[in-house]
């Protein structure tokens, strides 16, 4: 089943997260049409900048499939659906003609999302999970209930407004006849005035009944109103915010507004309405009052309540829906370097017709923060910075600013060798002022984005990130920009969960608890992490250098980089146990067949690199373990780690070159594990089968990877071949040069 069709069958709750995936860059109706043909190819490596003619040629596949999209409906005659292809098709021509790689970022984005959402749909089976979701759906289910029942009432009191219109223009009408009548001297007996002075007074006192009682039922509404609005924005809207703030570090959480913006809505149209019952009752006033008329007694306190209220709810449903981003660091917002583009967007969430195009919003950067904050940098946004707020391009009322940038103030004494904090560390915000012009109201409100770090090189990407994480993932506060000057610790739960996002964000698999436990062991040391609390210092996560001169999280990062580039099928499949010591190795190894091995990251590479180490027996029938010395990115950019494996040799004794890996860890057969990866099957080309020919009359060759065995270093990482061995390589390939020629190579150099 494609995987396009296994979302459609999840939950609602699922479906919105997938609906918050595709805008109008890239619409979901792109998805529906074309899903076999995008799920079919690979396009993380479509996105890859380095890839850009390739991106070029899919740019073009995805547009010569939308015209073949377009055939078919026009031989349906599906007019409307020919003119969606064709606006679709100008859009994107406009987006990503000059830039395709952007596209195929967004696509390889969506889908990675969407697998998550499938791993998060499987999880949430879970029985611990399931009962806490019950909790929340009884809890929203209660909500929603509150939220009914004052809609509810406020269509009573619609009625009642209507029945007491009714009766005082039924009483006015009477009280005029009576009037006449009166004025008739004698036409009318006594007995007859008495009776009717009699009914009018039974009328004016039921009048001035429902008078109170409407305004009764309007207190009771606003009671109610009180009491949600309360919990919308203090629970609901500040539960939201805090787990858009994991969404933005990697956790995988429901940021979907539409549960939210429904509440916010309809207390909204419910205060619109009672503010125009008040104007009704007062237009009632003004045709008939009386002493201690209740309209009278209580207009004013209502019209207080109900204005107070609708601010209240405006004012705190300015939301930022998609924090800053660069479009090329999408799976890394709130890091944003000068002179890139960046996007946002704001979403206010009461949606009312009456609003469209009524809100305008304009952006400032580090509003009424700059002048306190001495030896900060200051910077000028640029661009379009000023939108009004409509609901024609998004299921709310919303703004989106798609092409913003920062340029630093060029400015003497701007920052100097006393500034506070390092760049990476300076945190600056983004505010947003909204202006609401309604009806004669105008309301000033504003929301502010998470702290963002500016850099001004991309090699300063990690470390910006590395803050970003910190921050929210310790504090729900937006607005602690100093919060680096003295940085709280965090303790090992925290920063464990925070970790295993940081892969399951770019990969299909996060950190198990194995894996978490070597990290944990190198931070804290392994009598320390045994404790879950334990505190983790800032400077030790991410500023303190080892004896290497890098720090932890660049070390995670490396690693991070190179799956990324290398590794993502291997580390998606579960072939690379990645974290794990070497005494850990050891143990693992010890008991196992030999030529059992298995693939773990090099704790010694700033960079990012990857060792596999086995396991053989010496002569005493005991167990040696060995490790090859780490592959980088530069190696694995010239050959794969699945033909490294495949071809990897040892030149044992005598000279004869022997693969010593069999079964990857725990008892896996090599070819099985990884034959899929293999840049050519298995059984087309072998590195010493040196009879078959190619096409064009050649020998055909191999790079493989050769390790030099030395048995005084037996125990030792297994180092390139030295250049006497490679001489002899040479000589070898001279003596056997009547049968052909046999190429074998090192990767290193």
């Amino acid at each position: 089943m494609s995987q396009w069709l296994e979302l459609q069958q999840l939950d609602s709750k699922f479906l919105e997260q997938v609906d918050q995936l595709y805008d109008d860059n890239f619409p979901m109706a792109i998805r529906q049409y074309l899903s076999n043909w995008i799920e079919s190819h690979d396009w993380e490596h479509v996105a890859n900048v380095e890839n850009e003619s390739l991106a070029t040629v899919r740019f073009h596949d995805l547009l010569t499939q939308l015209d073949h999209q377009h055939s078919r409906f026009a031989m349906e005659k599906d007019f409307l659906n020919q003119h969606n292809i064709r606006k679709i098709k100008r859009n994107l021509q406009s987006l990503f003609q000059d830039n395709p790689v952007s596209m195929a970022m967004i696509i390889s984005r969506n889908l990675n999302e969407e697998r998550k959402i499938l791993a998060a749909a499987q999880t949430s089976e879970n029985r611990a999970e399931s009962a806490q979701n019950d909790m929340i759906v009884e809890k929203h289910r209660e909500l929603d209930g509150r939220v009914k029942d004052i809609k509810l009432k406020v269509q009573e009191t619609e009625q009642i407004i209507k029945n007491l219109e009714d009766l005082q223009d039924e009483y006015d009408f009477k009280s005029k006849t009576l009037q006449s009548r009166e004025d008739m001297n004698g036409t009318i007996s006594k007995e007859d005035l008495n009776r009717e002075r009699l009914v009018i007074c039974a009328m004016f006192m039921k009048l001035n009944d429902m008078r109170a009682g409407v305004i009764s039922q309007m207190s009771e509404v606003l009671n109610l109103m009180d009491q949600v609005v309360f919990e919308l924005i203090s629970s609901e809207l500040a539960e939201w915010r805090r787990r858009q703030q994991m969404s933005c570090i990697g956790g995988l959480t429901n940021v979907c507004l539409d549960q939210l913006q429904n509440w916010f809505t309809s207390i909204g149209e419910s205060l619109l309405q009672l503010r125009q019952q008040l104007k009704k009752l007062l237009e009632l006033e003004q045709k008939f009052t009386s002493e201690n008329d209740p309209i009278t007694y209580s207009k004013s306190t209502l019209d207080d309540r109900i204005m107070s209220n609708l601010k209240t709810v405006i004012t705190n449903s300015l939301v930022v829906e998609r924090q800053p981003c660069m479009p090329t660091q999408l799976q890394r917002p709130l890091v944003l370097k000068t002179g890139v583009l960046f996007t946002l967007k704001i979403r206010l969430l009461v949606k009312l017709q009456e609003f469209n195009h009524t809100v305008r919003v304009k952006v400032h950067f580090d509003k009424d923060v700059v002048e306190k904050r001495k030896g900060f940098r200051k910077f000028n946004i640029l661009g379009t910075a000023m939108k009004v707020m409509n609901m024609e391009e998004s299921n709310g009322m919303a703004a989106e600013f798609r092409h913003l940038q920062l340029k630093e103030q060029k400015v003497a004494g701007n920052r100097t060798s006393e500034g506070p904090l390092i760049v990476t560390e300076e945190l600056h915000s983004i505010t947003f002022e909204a202006e609401l012009c309604w009806s004669g109201l105008v309301m000033n409100f504003e929301t502010t984005s998470l702290p963002i770090v500016v850099i001004s090189n991309v090699s300063q990407l990690p470390s910006g990130w590395a803050s970003i994480m910190w921050y929210n993932m310790l504090i729900s506060e937006p607005k602690n920009l100093l919060f680096f000057v003295n940085p709280p610790p965090a303790t090992w739960s925290n920063l464990a969960e925070v970790l295993s996002w940081q892969f399951s964000s770019i990969t299909k698999r996060g950190l198990n608890q194995e894996q978490l436990s070597m990290l944990g062991a190198k931070l804290l040391g392994p009598k320390a992490m045994m404790d879950t609390e334990a505190q983790i210092p800032w400077n030790k996560f991410c500023k303190s250098g080892s004896e290497k001169n890098f720090t932890f999280w660049l070390w995670i990062e490396g690693i991070l980089d190179l799956i990324k580039r290398h590794l993502l099928s291997l580390w998606d499949d579960g072939c690379i146990m990645g974290f794990v010591t070497k005494d850990r190795t050891k143990a693992l190894l010890h008991d196992k067949a030999p030529g059992t091995f298995l693939l773990r990251f090099s704790e010694s590479n700033r960079d990012g690199a990857i060792t596999f180490s086995w396991v053989e027996h010496d002569a005493n029938e005991e167990p040696q373990i060995r490790s090859v010395e780490p592959y980088t990115k530069k190696e694995l950019s010239a050959v794969s780690l699945p033909d490294i494996i495949r071809n990897y040799r040892v030149m044992a004794a005598d000279n004869v070159p022997e693969n010593p890996l069999r079964f990857l860890y725990p008892n896996l057969p090599k070819d099985e594990a990884f034959r899929k990866y293999y840049s050519k099957p298995a059984d087309k080309q072998e590195p010493m089968d040196v009879d078959k020919k190619s096409d064009e009359g050649y020998i055909s060759t191999t790079l493989i990877s050769i390790s030099e065995m030395k048995t005084a270093e037996y125990n030792d990482t297994l180092m390139p071949m030295s250049p006497e061995v490679y001489g002899e390589l040479e000589r070898m390939n001279q003596y056997i040069g009547d049968i052909g020629s046999l190429e074998l190579r090192t990767d290193f150099q």
